[in-house]
């Protein structure tokens, strides 16, 4: 049960490693936690969990109504979005079941919509509903002129993203699981920047470098392309324009650009989808920026008109295949999990069964398992009570209700408890990630100072 930094890694072998500390390495780290037998090490090459794609997707809960059918993402998918909803349930994850509407604009739009509700039927989700334009507009009375359409998810939800790595991670470690920051894997995947990782197993997690570890093993199996797609993040101001997650009739290269409410009262617009050949590529450009006002102005003109907050881009982990790459290979005692695109968040509870259960069927004697603790995360959503809005536990402690952050109205209380937690963050944006603070309007003009001071009195 430790969270380390700096050093050298520990001689006795682990059982099982897990190269890569994004939402699915931590969901495959808790899952084998349960089996108190084993020794587990978790990797990371950054200085904090979720820092790859994790922080930076559209944070939808997906049904996986209009995955591939039959293919292991549709399955996973589908297990992990009920998995994961009891999951926020239980560990205070906030989730909003907001729905979507996939909106045609044109009459070739109009004719997809049929076959989408019947591919969602056979990924075993029913409840789609073909809505005309008159009810479209009566639900989203804001969406730009023209549409002609639309189908209707009312099972899509949006997530906190941030929230679940991390409460999958601290799991993780109160349950024995050793996670080891700013430790890179070098050739081999036995070496790392921290010595030697000495394990049994190895599975690789590493989401856009899952191809690279990969090759180091001999495989050719897939190859990341790493698709950028920038958003741009609207005020609170802008929540009221919009009810549901407004999705495009999906075309080969994704989902497209949709505008979508967030937990935390925002509203997203994108992402882009541009194949890039760089991994660290997550800047913006003033053409994907354009390109996003340009749709934008088209679903929810008067979106147009409200003030933007933050402007983000991830990578996802594109392959030149149509589902996941997760591959065992025995007699290496190496697992791949590779090709985990934007669903990996939905997916992730799913696939860390479908893993532990290879590694079960691949020779790894998993022993007895038991029941994992709950943990039970801070709120970061809107839509469920904030501690400044508690009186019972500011009058208990004063440090709730003393904020830092008024934008996004972050007390002290919760800065504290978040640099004491058993995964604390390891920079100042991990902190916004885990508390919201500096996230708001003036984006840490204000609080900035204020909350580095905080960050780094816990640090001394």
């Amino acid at each position: 049960m430790t969270v380390t930094t700096h050093g050298p890694l520990p001689t006795t072998p682990y059982d099982v490693a897990i190269v890569g500390a994004g939402v699915v390495g931590c969901a495959i780290a808790r899952e084998l936690a349960r089996y108190p037998s084993l020794r587990i090490a978790l990797v990371e090459a950054q200085d904090d969990v979720g820092q790859g794609t994790s922080k930076a997707n559209t944070a939808i809960l997906h049904t996986g109504f209009d995955a591939v059918p039959g293919s292991l993402e549709a399955r996973l998918v589908r297990e992990g979005y009920h998995r994961l909803h009891a999951y926020a349930a239980e560990s205070g994850i906030p989730v909003e079941p907001v729905g979507a509407l996939l909106v045609a604009w044109d009459e070739e739009q109009l004719a997809a919509l049929p076959r989408l509700a019947e591919k969602a039927e056979r990924n075993r989700y029913e409840e789609t509903r073909l809505l005309d334009s008159a009810e479209l507009y009566e639900r989203e009375p804001h969406l730009g002129p023209g549409a002609l359409g639309a189908l209707h998810v009312p099972g899509e939800s949006v997530i906190c993203p941030w929230t679940t790595t991390l409460a999958y991670a601290t799991q993780a470690v109160r349950h024995g699981v050793d996670l080891h920051l700013n430790c890179r894997v070098r050739d081999g995947l036995s070496d790392t920047t921290r010595g030697a990782l000495h394990a049994r197993w190895v599975v690789n997690a590493a989401g856009l470098h899952a191809d690279t570890l990969d090759r180091q093993r001999g495989h050719d199996d897939f190859t990341v392309t790493p698709r950028r797609g920038q958003l741009l993040v609207f005020d609170k101001f802008a929540r009221s324009l919009i009810r549901h997650i407004l999705l495009p009739v999906p075309t080969a290269l994704g989902k497209g650009v949709l505008v979508a409410p967030t937990v935390y009262g925002n509203v997203l617009l994108g992402p882009t989808a541009e194949d890039v050949h760089d991994k660290r590529a997550t800047q913006s450009s003033a053409e994907g920026l354009s390109l996003l006002r340009e749709k934008g102005r088209r679903i929810l003109p008067e979106l147009l008109d409200e003030e933007v907050t933050a402007v983000y881009a991830g990578l996802r982990a594109a392959t030149e295949h149509e589902d996941y790459r997760i591959r065992v290979h025995p007699e290496q005692s190496y697992v791949t999990v590779g090709g985990i695109r934007s669903t990996g968040l939905t997916a992730s509870l799913a696939i860390a069964e479908y893993v532990t259960e290879q590694l079960a069927d691949s020779g790894l004697e998993l022993g007895p398992d038991h029941d994992l603790e709950p943990v039970r995360m801070p709120n970061l959503g809107e839509a469920f009570p904030r501690p400044y809005q508690r009186p019972e536990l500011i009058a208990a402690d004063p440090e709730y209700g003393t904020l830092v952050c008024h934008c996004e109205r972050v007390s002290r209380g919760e800065i504290r408890d978040a640099l004491a937690g058993v995964v604390p963050p390891g920079n100042l944006d991990g902190l916004r990630r885990r508390t919201r603070a500096r996230a708001g309007r003036c984006q840490g003009f204000y609080c900035g100072a204020a909350v580095r001071e905080l960050f780094e009195e816990a640090r001394r």
